[in-house]
């Protein structure tokens, strides 16, 4: 049975290629972007099958007009995709409070409103899938990112926790972390701080580790996208890129090693009342 998408962030990147994909094989799709010009040429090959929405998901009141114009325009959404997002550089003493605030009002909140504004309606038919578009740099965090990181790691646990609220209801809940693709995440759709000399050097050994990193083909996302939607048991978590996996592996071993190296200080804080218990 075909399904309903309404995505996020569709002008560009990962955004059209989930839009894209699911269009070819016969879903309807409303895909929102801030200007939809660039998705004319999708109207053009397949006409009612796609809705173009401009959207700005900082704007809470516009992200609910759109999500009910979708469901009311299609009759039903199968799948909310929350891709809308961009890049923040800057070493965390070098953001101003402008950037933090816009990364996580397009980030995170951007993503929560239009959650918010599909639950209802997933759960009046029991059924629906909402995938949110984290990163790998919402596992971990990379020098120079922090406030990226943050609205990544914000964005997973507000989540994991949707993930068991929802489950009675039919709705499934997927995290997408993806590494690094050959899209403009980093640049011009990114937001940059004015650097200070003194992290010039973490900045360069950050990206010179990146320059030997491979990037990741964005016209691959969209089918694996279909295999996750499409899944009985879909993922709550789940990679874009195979190079994550081996990270994860170390880095969680190094967090459980820490932990238990001071699991006697941790005891100490509790309590004599809480170690008796």
């Amino acid at each position: 049975m075909s399904k309903v998408w309404f995505v996020t962030g569709s002008s560009r990147g990962f955004g059209r290629e989930f839009v894209q994909a699911a269009l070819g094989r016969g879903d309807r799709v409303a895909a929102t972007a801030r200007n939809t010009d660039s998705l004319q040429d999708l109207v053009a090959v397949h006409g009612e099958a796609i809705l173009p929405l401009a959207l700005d998901v900082t704007d809470k009141v516009a992200v609910v007009e759109a999500v009910q114009r979708a469901h009311d325009h299609f009759g039903r959404l199968d799948v909310i995709v929350n891709n809308a997002g961009h890049g923040l550089f800057g070493a965390v003493e070098e953001l101003t409070e402008q950037q933090i605030r816009g990364q996580m009002e397009t980030n995170f909140f951007g993503a929560l409103w239009v959650t918010q504004a599909a639950l209802p309606l997933l759960r009046a038919q029991d059924s629906g899938h909402i995938v949110q578009i984290s990163s790998t740099g919402g596992v971990t965090a990379f020098p120079t990112l922090g406030g990226y990181a943050a609205s990544k790691w914000a964005l997973e646990g507000l989540t994991e926790a949707l993930a068991q609220e929802v489950a009675g209801f039919g709705i499934k809940v997927t995290l997408v972390e993806p590494t690094g693709f050959a899209t403009d995440w980093g640049g011009s759709s990114a937001a940059h701080a004015e650097t200070l000399p003194a992290y010039d050097e973490v900045r360069a050994a950050l990206f010179a580790g990146w320059s030997q990193s491979t990037l990741g083909d964005p016209a691959a996302v969209g089918p694996a996208l279909l295999k996750i939607v499409d899944a009985d048991n879909p993922p709550l978590r789940v990679f874009f890129g195979a190079e994550p996996l081996g990270m994860v592996h170390q880095l969680y071993a190094e967090r459980l090693k820490t932990w238990e190296q001071w699991a006697g200080v941790a005891a100490e804080a509790q309590g004599a009342q809480g170690a008796q218990g």
